[in-house]
């Protein structure tokens, strides 16, 4: 049985004293459901076999460009990180893997799997990260890693990859995460056809390192570090990629990594449609790539990204099977905090999402019914399907309001007295 790192009579005696109204509010909601045709003993079922995986990183302290202020208790390395992850799929049942980053989180292979296999945890997708300079790496990726000028510096960045992938093989991961910064900041800097080459080369090595059963995502982002331009730009791009490398190449899809108003929910459709959608880093914007908590600005656009997304598991569409984690920068919130409801968030919208009447939309889209068709989407989304979250967490062992169970429990200040403070410092997003 795996461990609990909060006392489970905790979380028992705060759910004793929540069960009742959550009761009547599930029966309530079950009532107005049925009178729409729902059962929402179905709904509850499939929000409780929803996933959301979650990134080791996201568990620090992030920070800006200006100033990073660290909170207390901040993890000290990976095993404290699988610890604070354990409680967020304690209280939540909604993360039960951790996706690691290399070499941030390198430590060996066996004593992490043995760490997390004693909270039940699993490990999500591998991430490389060539776009930061690691501690005693031999060449720098100042000026690009996959797509530098230099072919040194592309076997360098080809081999850490190769890397990332005998890590997870070892961890039972079944996919590589590429993101990575290069570009340029100035017009003329770079040739944008031979960079993008050279990257394609570089990434059909890593491509060939693939075992079987696995998966290559790899990110596009529109800017940032490199400002004026990106080789991994845009969507189209990044699908380009996908065809080029072969079948076991997908387009992650990162909800910050686009230009203000895109319309997202066209993007996940389109690579439905073309077999190539790998899956999500969800997080929520309002000016860029902000990171922000998943739900936090724009919860109806993570809506109509659900609402494409259960779409294609309905009709069965061919091929769909995307990953989904969030990826977050806590700059001023509790990082536990902030990720658990982060994950209750993208339930919600998965749960609403189940809630559309497909077929009076089908009917309505046919007619160009235009104000119908938009009122039906709304009709789900305007739906609270709390009860129905909550429920699902208390039908799995979870909270049935987790940020509350956190909090009884001291948890943050008991790391905070076991783990060192960390000094604060300059610019740097961890």
């Amino acid at each position: 049985m795996s461990e609990s790192i909060i006392s489970a009579d905790l979380v028992d005696k705060d759910n004793a004293a929540r069960k009742a109204d959550l009761e009547r509010d599930y029966a309530s909601l079950g009532e107005r459901l049925d009178r729409r045709g729902i059962a929402i003993d179905a709904i509850r079922d499939k929000v409780e076999k929803f996933a959301v995986a979650i990134p080791s990183w996201g568990v620090g302290t992030g920070g800006t460009r200006f100033a990073r202020f660290p909170s207390a208790g901040e993890p000290r390395d990976i095993f404290d990180k699988i610890e604070d992850c354990a409680v967020i799929r304690q209280l939540t049942q909604a993360t039960p893997t951790v996706s690691l980053h290399i070499p941030w989180d390198k430590a060996d292979p066996n004593r992490l799997k043995q760490a997390a296999s004693r909270f039940g945890l699993g490990f999500d997708a591998m991430n490389s990260n060539t776009f930061s300079d690691a501690k005693d790496q031999t060449l720098s990726y100042k000026f690009g890693s996959l797509s530098h000028a230099d072919a040194g510096t592309r076997r360098q960045a080809v081999e850490h990859n190769l890397e990332c992938i005998e890590i997870g093989k070892t961890l039972g991961s079944r996919a590589l995460t590429v993101w990575i910064g290069d570009g340029s900041n100035f017009p003329g800097q770079v040739n944008f056809a031979r960079a993008f080459e050279r990257y394609l080369d570089a990434m059909k090595e890593v491509y060939a390192g693939l075992p079987d059963g696995w998966k290559l995502f790899t990110e596009h982002k529109m800017y940032e570090p490199a400002f004026y331009s990106t080789v991994v730009q845009d969507w189209g791009t990044n699908y380009m990629i996908a065809q080029e490398l072969g079948d076991k190449a997908f387009c992650l899809v990162d909800l910050g990594h686009h230009a203000p108003n895109v319309n997202i929910e066209m993007i996940v459709s389109r690579l439905i449609q073309f077999k190539k959608l790998g899956g999500f880093h969800f997080n929520d914007s309002k000016y860029g790539d902000d990171d922000l908590d998943a739900g936090s600005i724009d919860p109806y656009r993570l809506f109509l990204v659900f609402n494409e997304l259960v779409d294609a598991e309905l009709s069965g569409a061919e091929g769909f099977d995307p990953a989904h984690m969030l990826d977050q920068s806590h700059n001023v919130t509790d990082p536990i905090e902030s990720l658990m409801l982060s994950a209750v968030e993208v339930q919600r919208a998965y749960a609403q999402a189940l809630l559309v009447d497909r077929k009076a939309l089908e009917a309505y889209q046919d007619s160009n019914d235009a104000l119908m068709a938009t009122q039906t989407l709304k009709a789900a989304y305007r739906t609270d399907v709390e009860p129905i979250l909550a429920m699902a967490r208390l039908k799995t062992g979870g909270a049935i309001d987790p940020v509350a169970a956190y909090r009884a429990a001291g948890y943050r200040a008991k790391v905070a007295a076991e783990r060192p403070a960390v000094a604060g410092g300059s610019g740097g997003i961890v």
